[in-house]
């Protein structure tokens, strides 16, 4: 068992974990993580799903009780965002899952991945039940990938933080980890 304090609310708290037992869960979480959006970014695909992807009309019709669903419209209805948007998920989505296998660009991947997954809370909007859900689900896993650093452990960031380059310029592991 290891023995860590956080300050919480202005008081210290100290916690005993398990420190090998975190590093398991901590690459497991980034890799079922990063699966996830692999396989989400790969299959809108057209070689894939058989035809290009195009969210026009989740965009205008399927984020509807969207709290930003104006937002969500103006997208659908201008042609240049629109094509940036069905560029941007499936690459967006595949590089994510790869970098978060791969342990590559661990933090930067779970940034653009937390993003993403506010979007799709709030697009999605599937609050009948109370405002936990998968979306917000998915975007805890990728803080969580992030704060952890999980790319250190079996993974490239490791590799690349040992590399001069980072070592002299110390700003170059916000992206890793």
């Amino acid at each position: 068992m290891t023995t860590n304090s956080v300050e919480w609310l202005g008081k210290p708290i100290e916690f005993a974990y398990a420190e090998s037992l975190t590093g398991y869960v901590t690459v497991i979480v980034r890799l079922v993580t990063g699966y996830w959006f692999l396989n989400a970014g790969v299959s809108k695909y057209a070689f894939v799903s058989g035809e290009a992807f195009n969210a026009a009309g989740w965009l205008a019709n399927g984020t509807a009780g969207s709290p930003i669903h104006g937002f969500f419209l103006f997208a659908a209805e201008t042609p240049w965002l629109l094509s940036f948007t069905n560029l941007a998920m499936p690459v967006g989505q595949t590089l994510i899952g790869l970098a978060l296998i791969l342990g590559a660009f661990t933090r930067f991947a779970a940034f653009w991945g937390a993003f993403l997954m506010v979007f799709f809370y709030l697009g999605n909007a599937d609050w009948a039940h109370g405002y936990v859900n998968g979306d917000l689900f998915g975007f805890l896993m990728f803080v969580i990938v992030g704060t952890l650093a999980a790319g250190r452990i079996i993974g490239l960031d490791r590799v690349f933080e040992a590399t001069t380059l980072v070592k002299e310029r110390p700003a170059l592991k916000y992206l890793l980890g």
